[in-house]
């Protein structure tokens, strides 16, 4: 009997429903446009010390190069807005630290990659057979591209992937198949004349409408790079240890974005609102614990401690604070030395501005 293709993509859709994906399509596999993009993107070297980036080469936007006999990529959308502290309210507050919505909970890749593996595997039951492979940012994948192919939302201004009915506060994994299904239909683009996601950008890291310079982007500075954080970035950086939502919170869309019904999503150990100063005299075995099966532990002790400092050296002055900073002085990793001198010398500079313009007793 021949396969009824319609009938088996309307299958695993209600299946990715039942795993607990909000949203699934399917999309071919030819992005041309993107693919240009991408290597435009690289060759003005917006990528930074993301050298993964330019070792794929094309194979990231020709899946069939990734997993020969690809025709459709099967997407998959699951929420992450979680419960908790207003993060408007802890980017207000400089004695806290700001991470991340999207980190708050368990690490994505855990949760989602062994549901799109189930959901292979059901279509794998179905068909008899099938080649297949599952991704959760874990490959050379357009993922976003995909996405929006597969009917799941459009690439805004801010380059991530935005839905009318749900914001953009979800993760996304795909699953690449040999299986012709009938693909669904590209989401149009809704951003209108809006360009508050580009205003708002601390260090103007949206270079452009749908352009992003991640070498500015405080979400590469706080997690991407090792060294150093550029000296021009870092009062911009304010209290963002992990990463940065500022894009994302100001869309107009996100305001119909719903709370995620995944309990490991909901924020661990109060890193919703986390004191700093506490936060920089975490030892590493501290750190080691409470990132356990989280996307921050990727980053390490030292990047940690480098972006809580710098964060301090934002914030108001206080004993406590100065005493935290010069607890790590003598760290040995000179990164951390540099950022807690930096912090130092910033706190120094306005208290020493505060008390010349003070009024005369």
């Amino acid at each position: 009997m021949p396969m009824d293709l319609t009938a088996l993509a309307a299958q695993v859709k209600a299946w990715g429903l039942e795993l607990g994906f909000q949203k699934v399509g399917i999309a071919a596999v030819d992005l041309p446009d993107d693919e240009r993009h991408l290597l435009e993107w690289l060759a003005l070297g917006r990528h930074g010390e993301l050298h993964y980036m330019e070792r794929h080469g094309t194979r990231r936007a020709r899946p069939a190069e990734l997993l020969p006999g690809t025709v459709r990529v099967i997407s998959a959308r699951i929420d992450y807005w979680p419960p908790g502290a207003d993060p408007n309210a802890v980017l207000a507050d400089a004695s806290l630290g700001y991470v991340s919505r999207y980190a708050l909970g368990r690490d994505y890749h855990r949760l989602v990659r062994p549901r799109l593996a189930r959901l292979a595997d059901r279509l794998a039951d179905a068909v008899g057979s099938a080649g297949y492979r599952a991704f959760t940012d874990s490959g050379p994948v357009l993922e976003k591209p995909l996405a929006r192919d597969a009917g799941l939302g459009w690439i805004g201004k801010h380059t991530n992937l935005l839905d009318r009915q749900d914001g953009s506060w979800f993760f996304l994994g795909e699953i690449y198949t040999d299986l012709p299904l009938p693909a669904d239909v590209p989401v149009t683009p809704h951003c209108g004349s809006c360009t508050a996601c580009i205003d708002v950008c601390p260090t103007r890291a949206i270079v452009a409408p749908y352009e992003l310079d991640a070498r500015r982007c405080i979400s590469y500075l706080t997690i991407e790079l090792e060294g150093s954080i550029p000296q021009e970035f870092r009062r911009a950086i304010g209290n963002r240890i992990y990463g940065c939502d500022d894009c994302q919170l100001v869309c107009p869309w996100n305001r119909y974005a719903r709370t995620t019904t995944e309990p490991d999503f909901h924020p661990r150990h109060g890193l919703d609102a986390p004191r700093l100063a506490e936060l920089l005299a975490w030892s590493e075995a501290t750190f080691l614990e409470r990132t356990n099966g989280s996307a921050i532990r990727r980053i390490g002790h030292v990047r940690w401690l480098r972006n809580v400092a710098i964060a301090l050296g934002n914030g108001p002055d206080s004993p406590e604070v100065r005493e935290a900073l010069a607890a790590r002085a003598w760290h040995p990793s000179e990164v951390v030395r540099e950022a807690v001198q930096w912090a130092l010398a910033e706190l120094g500079a306005r208290r020493d501005s505060a008390e010349r313009e003070a009024p005369a007793s």
